[in-house]
């Protein structure tokens, strides 16, 4: 079952721990590369801000964007700000959000998300971690996917499993851990069953379309290293 107040409290704490790494860079780092393609650090960082406000939409009952173009535009209309400006946006954006969801609400109510997604308002904060977490990797200042508390990367390969369960562009895949401890399924029903065996922090990367991309996995069974979509 979904405990909101504890993934709050996960949220604070991971927050916390990306500001903190965050104001150790100056304005030239921050406008370096970060590990995702065409966005430098500043546009991870105003990413998080743009869908801290975004989620309060969510909450509020509103769009949680007004357009995907609109989206994209804040995003690149934002990147460019010094340090300061971007410590404060997601300080102050995270703020925001937080005064919504720790409010007492109906956390069974089903809430709209982006592209017509729905979900249970008690699963949002989560999906918030889920943000924060991967985007301070992302940021590529030395926070890594084996970095990532062991609660989170295993509810995240449970969510991202349950994500890509039941595509027909994806093959049976059985993940695996080394020792066999942990064991998930996911895509579709057609093709050539396909296990894969890794840490958990590999498996999560292969799922997430992060790090090696499953570069370090081994492919016990089946015709290789499937592909997937883009998140």
């Amino acid at each position: 079952m979904t405990d909101h107040a504890h993934d709050l409290r996960s949220v604070h704490e991971a927050t916390d721990r990306l500001l903190t790494a965050v104001a150790k860079l100056d304005n030239a780092k921050l406008a370096e590369e970060s590990h995702l393609p065409g966005w430098t650090r500043g546009h991870v960082l105003a990413h998080l801000a743009r869908n801290a406000d975004a989620l309060v939409e969510v909450f509020e009952g509103r769009p949680m964007y007004e357009s995907a173009t609109s989206r994209e535009s804040d995003i690149e209309r934002d990147a460019g700000r010094p340090l300061l400006e971007q410590l404060e946006d997601v300080r102050n954006s995270a703020d925001r959000w937080f005064a919504v969801a720790e409010r007492p609400q109906d956390w069974t109510r089903t809430v709209e998300l982006r592209n017509g997604v729905t979900d249970t308002a008690a699963r949002v904060p989560f999906r918030r971690l889920i943000e924060v977490e991967l985007h301070h990797v992302d940021l590529n200042i030395g926070y890594e996917l084996a970095d990532l508390p062991e609660e989170f990367t295993a509810r995240e390969i449970d969510f991202l499993a349950d994500r890509w369960s039941g595509r027909p562009e994806v093959p049976p895949v059985t993940l695996k851990t080394h020792h066999g401890d942990r064991v998930w399924h996911t895509g579709g029903s057609e093709g050539t069953p396909v296990t894969l065996v890794g840490t958990p922090d590999e498996l999560l990367g292969w799922l997430a379309g992060r790090g090696l991309r499953g570069a370090h996995l081994t492919v016990e069974a089946g015709d290789g290293l499937p592909g997937l979509p883009p998140l």
